[in-house]
């Protein structure tokens, strides 16, 4: 017993193939059956917040010190509910090392068939103890929300909810090739977050703050064995560039997801979550789904009150049939974001929202962005690498939301092979400063972005929509130089309100979108410095050669053609 929780420390759970996982189980001090909040991941559960993730978590408690009140913070893991404010509410929480991390020894593959195996293990197993009351739910951040996703489709009999808190659910479209383009996140994160748990780290590894055990195992494995027990990550991914049988088996199965899920969201969550939770409301088979949508960085608020509060709502609901009115909550809740960094709540009935004005700005060779501008003849031509050309309307008129999918089109011309477009909406003060905020990562983030590599530009006629064009990415068809071709390109959702003297901006960039100000710094668990698009860059040389990529890319107009911006506006009430 230690801070009113029983606590036990590494209790083993033997997944299929015979290998023993080790999880840490908190649970309420009286006797009884309970329902279980769990996760399994690969971040080792005994690296506390504080030590693992320094910077974050300073971040996190000096601006929102909700997060820190009321618990010794002791039990405080990345991106995992703190058990303590959990287990006083009636829960269980269970902490599993994924396969191959932490204490948990095999090899590391993340999001494998072989990790959806031991995941669908572990809820049996919670669902089975006799401090269960037969209900796991499950809730974490990033990763513990993303295999949420996975796990889902392989129907655990004892998985009762899901909240998947900024989670990705396409493993090709939400994570590693955005528009076809790859994004290096991946490399980097598993050599910074992941290689330094992995099990057999021994004493080259962390200690528990609390128990004092070695986190990663008290075994020491070479470096050569370490490695050994690892996949390729970045070459995995890097080696398929497009859309096969290795990303569906890591990815959502819509048809298959049934349970009942809380998916939150992220507006500055561009390069990695945003697209998943609403795409996962959209099309998953459950009726009983809701989706939610915030602010700032994307690990605060799942930890503050705000955020706890509406998980116990809907894991009461769900995990202790409580009668608590969840039932009666909107089905999507967003905070709508003010220029000056400010929300406002409101609750809405679906998504895209059915009173959507959707609006269409036609791009004009002068540099416009207006209504009636479409038909002009001309071509715009920027280097293929750089940082392209932008678009801007006049000064609105009167204040004006912005909230939903975008999307681009456009007709272009390469001077070789291929080309990566980039486009960023964007929004500027009278004074033509640029509008940003603190994204998900980076305190710079613009207000949408999208991609697409124009051999890619294939659309599937069943899943697009006007305002969400979905690529099948299983073809290449490359560029003819100097032949246009229309190229669809989807800017990630978003929610801005406008006022009235701002202007509207596109960009259309050969490269990642750069913040013209300060550098955003860095945090601990991250190798480059934010810019703008935090760690969600594009800039591999081997995916992205410049014979191919570092040609001219030019925008053509008139003839037919109508570059345009196709924008959801909301109408006032």
């Amino acid at each position: 017993m230690r801070d009113a929780m029983r606590i036990d420390w590494d209790v083993p759970i033997t997944a299929n193939d015979g290998l023993v996982m080790r999880a840490d189980v908190f649970r309420p001090e009286a006797e009884g059956r309970y329902p279980v909040i769990l996760t399994y991941g690969p971040y080792a559960k005994g690296l506390s917040f504080q030590e693992g993730y320094p910077s974050a978590w300073q971040r996190m408690v000096q601006l929102h010190p909700d997060v820190a009140a009321g618990s010794s913070n002791k039990y405080q893991a990345w991106e995992v509910v703190d058990p303590e404010k959990w287990v006083s509410e009636g829960y269980v929480c269970v902490r599993v090392d994924g396969r191959g991390c932490g204490t948990t020894p095999g090899v590391v593959d993340p999001y494998s068939p072989d990790e959806q195996s031991d995941f669908v293990t572990a809820i049996e197993w919670a669902g089975e103890q006799p401090w269960s009351n037969g209900k796991v739910g499950l809730n974490g951040i990033s990763y513990f929300a993303t295999n949420q996703w996975h796990v889902v489709k392989h129907k655990p009999k004892h998985l009762a909810a899901m909240c998947t808190w900024e989670g990705a659910a396409d493993f090709y479209r939400d994570m590693t090739h955005h528009g076809g383009i790859l994004s290096t996140f991946w490399k980097n994160w598993f050599d910074m977050q992941v290689k330094t748990v992995q099990f057999g780290a021994g004493e080259r590894g962390k200690r528990s703050p609390v128990h004092g055990q070695l986190v990663c195992g008290p075994e020491l494995l070479t470096d050569e064995e370490l490695a050994a027990n690892r996949v390729d990550f970045g070459g995995d991914i890097s080696s398929r560039p497009l859309d096969d049988p290795y990303y569906r088996e890591r990815s959502i199965d819509f048809e298959k997801t049934d349970v009942p899920f809380l998916s939150c969201g992220n507006w500055g969550g561009q390069g990695l979550h945003l697209r998943g939770n609403v795409e996962g409301f959209v099309r998953a088979a459950t009726e009983q789904k809701w989706l939610e949508i915030h602010g700032i960085e994307h690990w605060t608020h799942f930890y503050t009150d705000y955020g706890r509060r509406l998980q116990l709502r809907f894991f009461d609901h769900f995990l202790k049939g409580e009668d608590n009115g969840w039932d009666r909550e909107p089905r999507v809740r967003l905070q709508v974001r003010h220029v000056d960094g400010t929300f406002v709540e409101r609750g809405e009935s679906e998504w895209p929202l059915a009173r959507t004005d959707w609006t269409t700005l036609h791009l004009t060779p002068d540099g416009a962005l207006t209504k009636d501008g479409g038909g002009a003849d001309g071509a715009v031509t920027f280097d293929a690498l750089g940082e392209g050309v932008t678009f801007l309307t006049a000064p609105l008129k009167e204040e004006t939301e912005v909230t939903g999918p975008s999307a681009v089109k456009l007709t272009i011309s390469s001077s070789t092979a291929d080309a990566d477009l980039f486009v960023v909406l964007r929004v500027f003060s009278p004074d033509l400063d640029e509008v940003v905020f603190q994204g998900a990562i980076d305190p710079h983030t613009p207000v949408g972005q999208g991609w697409l590599r124009a051999s890619h530009r294939k659309l599937d006629p069943a899943l697009s929509e006007p305002y969400r064009p979905y690529h099948t990415h299983d073809e290449k068809q490359p560029l003819t130089p100097g032949e246009p071709v229309e190229c669809a390109v989807e800017i990630w959702p978003t929610c801005l309100v406008i006022p009235a003297g701002y202007r509207v901006g596109l960009t259309v960039r050969g490269k990642d979108y750069e913040y013209n100000g300060k550098s955003g710094g860095r945090l601990s668990n991250f190798k480059n410095e934010l810019l703008g698009c935090g760690p969600f860059l594009h800039d591999d040389p081997e995916d992205r050669p410049a014979d191919i990529f570092g040609g001219k890319t030019t925008i053509h107009f008139g003839a037919g053609r109508s570059p345009s911006l196709l924008l959801p506006v909301i109408p006032k009430a």
